[in-house]
């Protein structure tokens, strides 16, 4: 039942009719929990908030399609936007994106080019981009345009996807340029010809791959609500003597906050993954596909209970 649900939510995240109906009647029905608004003005008052707690945060201006030039040019002055709003507001957050809305399906040369306008407002912020890693057919594009970017600039990073068979090879490459990674089990519907299909094999390659990064000596961010990897980290690091600044543990907006809140009272690095905009309605939906537990939320800002 619960792969069902997982696999019905992940559908209904590439339907572009209830995307558009999304964007037209705003957040609603329990997505206020998982999103910080509609604007960037909002996300920046809600990082403050987050950053008197002690916390960390990246941040997300939403977007599922892109069609156009134009379109993926608008996606890019919105990162732009966003790195000149945190300088000016003085606020402790770096900036996560997804390179089809900066027009990588549209072709690798215009991806680029906005990568490099926003790297270039990134570094005069001194600030960080983190790259998100999107699925499996996009991966080698990915890669490529990374390779390229790190030629001029080391203020990005990457995203490594457990689940992913060919991950610590790729892992291995990577770390010929130290790069900064944050680590996940993966989000997407993949074929078991590419991807582990069962949860044990992914989470232990996802054990795996943590301890690699972490013995590289290169930045992790381990982004994970789960508590088993959370402990398998702390006992890893304590056993190895790796010191606390080489990583961060990393959580989404609106899930398992007393969680994270813990993890700042042991002193750790917890950093916050804020998205806002408009564009939420995918977003939302893998949300719901990695926890179905999470529907009940759904059904609270329905019906108001």
């Amino acid at each position: 039942m619960e792969q069902l649900m997982k696999d019905f939510f992940l559908f209904m995240a590439k339907n572009k009719f209830f995307n558009r109906m999304a964007k037209k009647y705003g957040l609603r029905f329990g997505a206020k929990r998982f999103v910080a608004g509609e604007t960037l003005e909002t996300a920046l008052d809600v990082i403050k908030d987050l950053n008197a707690q002690g916390m960390l945060v990246t941040i997300d201006h939403l977007g599922e399609f892109v069609f156009n030039e134009d379109e993926a040019n608008m996606m890019t002055q919105h990162c732009i936007d966003a790195l000149e709003g945190m300088a000016r507001e003085d606020v402790n957050s770096n900036l996560s994106l997804k390179m089809t809305s900066m027009g990588l399906d549209i072709s690798k040369e215009l991806c680029l080019l906005n990568m490099k306008k926003i790297l270039e407002v990134a570094k005069k912020h001194q600030n960080f981009v983190r790259i998100d890693m999107e699925d499996y057919a996009h991966l080698d594009m990915t890669l490529e345009i990374y390779y390229k970017l790190r030629e001029e600039f080391d203020n990005v990073g990457l995203v490594i996807q457990a689940y992913l068979y060919r991950s610590e090879e790729d892992m291995k490459e990577l770390a010929k340029l130290q790069t900064n990674l944050r680590l996940v089990k993966g989000a997407y519907k993949e074929s078991p010809k590419v991807a582990y299909p069962d949860k044990k094999d992914v989470d232990e390659n996802y054990k795996k791959i943590i301890e690699l990064q972490l013995s590289n000596g290169n930045y992790a961010g381990i982004a994970t609500h789960d508590e088993a990897i959370i402990e398998h980290t702390k006992r890893f690091v304590e056993e190895h003597g790796i010191a606390r600044d080489q990583f961060e543990f990393q959580m989404l907006y609106g899930i398992r906050t007393e969680l994270q809140k813990k993890l700042v009272e042991e002193g750790y690095r917890m950093r916050i993954y804020l998205p806002y905009g408009n564009d939420w309605y995918g977003y939302f939906m893998r949300r719901l596909a990695e926890r179905p537990a999470n529907v009940a939320f759904v059904l609270k800002g329905i019906f108001g209970k």
